[in-house]
């Protein structure tokens, strides 16, 4: 098992990159800020839920798989790189469909599943997931997978506890602006497509 020492260094460490402004927290932020907190703790919980998919995958080796090769990286980036403009494209083209007082929220569910997609499509979570954890595997403290695994749960915890604040955050933020529609959707839209180009230069690999 995980010696307790690892473990605290492993969080703080984690602490400190979570806690830090990132992608997903603003997918969240736009999510809450657009649709309110009961969307932002669900996009939260979407995302954290997809971090659960990197765990597995991580434990199985397959993100050193995909980071090793260069076509399936690929593919994973521009798969992510696609949905995020459709995201943005999307929210934005919306802006004459409805006029603020007739807005039509999505359902918590999709909102929930987005957040998956855009977590389970990100390359920096499988960097993450190889460059930084990695470190805190230590072959002769037992099995590598089970270590993977408690090490992802507690990044996963610490994750959701800093999505939800960032979520309740800007959910209450946008509370007050929900008046505003057409400037919330352009940040949103303007959001998604942001995080579409980042990650269109995130990682680039060599054959």
């Amino acid at each position: 098992m995980i010696p307790w020492s690892t473990l605290v260094v492993f969080t703080a460490a984690s602490f400190v990159l979570v806690i830090s402004p990132g992608p997903n927290h603003l997918y969240i932020i736009a999510r809450a800020v657009s649709q309110g907190r009961a969307a932002g703790v669900a996009s939260a919980f979407g995302v954290e839920a997809g971090t659960l998919v990197h765990i597995a995958a991580a434990a199985a080796g397959l993100s050193y798989l995909v980071a090793r090769s260069a076509t399936l990286f690929a593919m994973v980036k521009w798969a992510g790189v696609a949905y995020l403009i459709y995201l943005g494209i999307r929210t934005l083209m919306a802006r004459g469909e409805h006029t603020a007082d007739q807005a039509r929220p999505q359902p918590l569910r999709r909102v929930f599943l987005e957040g998956v997609l855009v977590n389970v499509l990100n390359p920096k979570v499988i960097l993450f997931f190889l460059a930084f954890l990695p470190q805190f595997v230590d072959p002769a403290a037992g099995s590598a997978a089970l270590q993977v695994v408690v090490l992802g749960l507690t990044l996963l915890v610490l994750g959701l506890v800093s999505d939800i604040v960032y979520a309740l955050g800007a959910g209450t933020l946008g509370a007050r602006l929900r008046a505003k529609a057409k400037l919330l959707r352009n940040v949103s839209g303007a959001v998604y497509l942001g995080l579409g180009v980042a990650t269109a230069f995130t990682g680039a690999r060599t054959a």
